[in-house]
């Protein structure tokens, strides 16, 4: 199994909604490649975070700055 593999099977992953055989690839993959150990322990943690804290309003100022460089950011690609 490749990264792009394991990271197509991620959000499964983390869901559980993977077959027990794909798990058993998807779990040899983990034990031999840090980088996707890192993103799936990051992506989790995300998640938890994510899901603990309250949802907040960003002064319109903020905002604006943010989708700005978010905007000119994207226009580089």
């Amino acid at each position: 199994m490749t990264c792009s593999e394991f990271l197509a099977q991620l959000d499964d992953l983390i869901d559980d909604k993977v077959a027990a055989p794909l798990r058993s690839e998807l779990e040899e993959h983990l034990r031999g490649c840090e980088h996707c150990v890192i993103t799936l322990n990051t992506t989790r943690k995300t998640i938890e975070i994510y899901r603990t804290h309250e949802l907040y309003e960003l002064p319109n100022e903020l905002r604006e700055r943010l989708q700005s460089a978010i905007l000119a950011k994207c226009r580089k690609c």
